[in-house]
């Protein structure tokens, strides 16, 4: 259903409507076989607090962006590639209900679906778009993720000292590895995590520690086999140079770049319609039949 939807009028025409709505604060969407699989809205789990995020999924991209106007505008867009993408299940609890999370390189996040239907439309179709873009391309699922922010909420001292208190004046910080919430002295370190930014970002202690210590033994590793060949030894040597300069960049860093989508309006308990999907709609009806036989198997 989803390929046959490449050329198709209603696909281009509903991929210049969500240009529209994103305006001059979105990238272009429509490119050479890409297909609108789904749109909806989504709450988002944000470190101060849940927010409703207007969410569309494409064949090859999940982007979502904050609401200005329902139906009509929206901005900060972000895209994320299906190939980075995982998801995993959170069953339903006191904090949670008919929440899954969103796992990628740079940014992973908790979101909740108004029902529990919702909820199993969306990762379905979700990862029926990751299987068949992985599939196609040949490449494999990434291993490594992003942490998920510990929202402001559930820290009411730092996670690691265990003694600064927050206060209006004491500021919370996130770890960008671990993602837990710390005070300013136990985060003073920044340490380069390719996978999220070319630029050294936040981390606490222990982790700098850790990842320090990690690119250490890796250093003594490559510094022992290159030994014998003078010219990589050069080599490692300059590495290991630009290394250390941006693991001891400890410049001080203000939380306000957190996540300052989470200053926008919107509280995350806003009515809204049920989500569109304009794929394969037995991709629901067959995941809970394997689900049922599953469970009866069990």
């Amino acid at each position: 259903m989803v390929d046959r939807l490449v050329n198709s009028e209603a696909n281009t025409r509903r991929i210049a409507t969500v240009e529209n709505c994103f305006g001059g604060a979105g990238v272009p969407l429509a490119v050479p076989g890409r297909v609108l699989v789904g749109e909806g809205v989504l709450t988002k789990m944000c470190r101060k607090r849940p927010k409703s995020r207007q969410f569309f999924l494409f064949n090859d991209i999940l982007v979502y962006g904050n609401i200005v106007i329902g139906k009509k505008k929206y901005n900060k867009q972000h895209i994320m590639p299906l190939e980075e993408v995982s998801l995993e299940n959170i069953d339903d609890c006191i904090q949670y209900r008919n929440a899954w999370l969103i796992r990628t390189t740079t940014k992973s996040f908790i979101v909740c679906a108004a029902t529990e239907t919702e909820k199993k439309e969306w990762m379905a179709h979700i990862n029926k778009c990751v299987e068949d873009l992985l599939k196609k391309s040949g490449k494999k699922p990434v291993e490594k993720h992003a942490a998920v922010w510990v929202p402001d909420a559930e820290a009411v001292i730092c996670m690691h000292c265990k003694k600064t208190q927050f206060t209006m004046i004491v500021r919370r910080h996130h770890c960008r590895n671990c993602g837990a919430v710390v005070c300013g002295p136990c985060s003073s370190k920044k340490f380069l995590l390719p996978q999220q930014s070319s630029k050294p970002q936040r981390v606490c202690t222990s982790c700098y520690e850790r990842l320090s210590n990690a690119v250490k033994q890796e250093s003594a590793k490559i510094s022992s086999s290159n030994s014998l060949n003078s010219s990589s030894a050069t080599t490692g040597t300059a590495n290991n140079k630009d290394a250390a300069a941006a693991h001891n960049n400890a410049n001080n860093e203000s939380s306000g770049d957190d996540d300052s989508e989470d200053e926008t309006n919107g509280s995350g308990n806003e009515q809204h319609d049920e989500p569109k999907f304009y794929g394969d709609s037995s991709i629901l009806s067959a995941t809970e039949t394997n689900n049922h036989l599953n469970s009866s198997h069990n």
